[in-house]
């Protein structure tokens, strides 16, 4: 396998789950989508709890102290928040969402023959926006979009991201059956979000400590929660604002541990 096969592998799982959970979608009547909504948002939720208790892990606790593992979270959240808010890197993201939307139509004027200031158009417009930047997020901001891509470019194999593959065409499913095509374009972000990580892989020809894997990994667990927050309607998180604080953490365990 060359690498970056594994991204490769992702990138087409999501949209093919993409294109089977559209044509699914349109089908199912609105109530339908709302309740496959929150069972998403229930399920990201949990996923994004198991991602956050790797705050707890030995090797962190070991690297930077009891005490200060929670402490690298919170000023992660914090400078993430502060640079990704003065960036607008939630705004961006909608703002590619809405690019890639007009350039998969054709001009002003919509697929249904509506002006493009029309409030069907706009709703139609909103939801491609939703699925892009909610399907972005899940994808890119868990673990194994950091490890799987890190493995592959290191040579290790793609073992990691091919559970992610499977797991992101499965999601992709039932997310576009609910938000519909803008799913699809998630594939766009995955692929330079991983194409990255596999890049750093092959250039750092070594393993990332564990310790920064699990400040990163709790990091982006707290991030999944916020994403479900979203899904379940209950506070729109700027969860893209926070983006940053991926970087930001590893960073903290390094400064933390060299002053300790």
């Amino acid at each position: 396998m060359f690498v970056g096969a594994g991204t490769v592998l992702n990138v087409a799982t999501i949209l093919i789950g993409t294109a089977v959970g559209a044509r699914l979608g349109e089908r199912l009547p609105q109530r339908t989508r709302d309740v496959v909504t929150d069972g998403l948002g229930l399920t990201t939720l949990l996923l994004g709890g198991l991602n956050a208790v790797a705050v707890g892990d030995a090797a962190l606790s070991d690297e930077v102290g009891d005490a200060a593992p929670v402490l690298i979270v919170l000023g992660s959240l914090l400078l993430g928040g502060v640079v990704g808010s003065l960036v607008r890197v939630e705004d961006r993201l909608e703002s590619l969402g809405g690019r890639i939307r007009r350039a998969l139509s054709r001009g002003p004027v919509t697929q249904h023959g509506q002006p493009a200031d029309d409030p069907i158009a706009a709703a139609s417009r909103d939801r491609f926006i939703a699925g892009f930047v909610t399907a972005s997020l899940v994808y890119c901001v868990g673990p194994l979009a950091i490890l799987g891509p890190l493995s592959d470019g290191l040579g290790l194999g793609i073992e990691e991201l091919s559970v992610k593959a499977a797991l992101d065409g499965f999601a992709s499913l039932a997310f576009a059956a609910s938000l519909g095509w803008g799913v699809g374009a998630a594939a766009l972000p995955v692929a330079l979000v991983q194409g990255t990580f596999t890049l750093v892989g092959a250039l750092l020809g070594e393993v990332v400590p564990d310790a920064h894997i699990s400040a990163m990994t709790a990091v982006g667990g707290l991030l999944l929660v916020g994403v479900g927050l979203r899904l379940l309607r209950v506070r729109p998180v700027p969860v893209a604002d926070l983006l940053p604080a991926l970087l930001a953490a590893p960073l903290l365990v390094a400064l933390v541990s060299a002053l300790r």
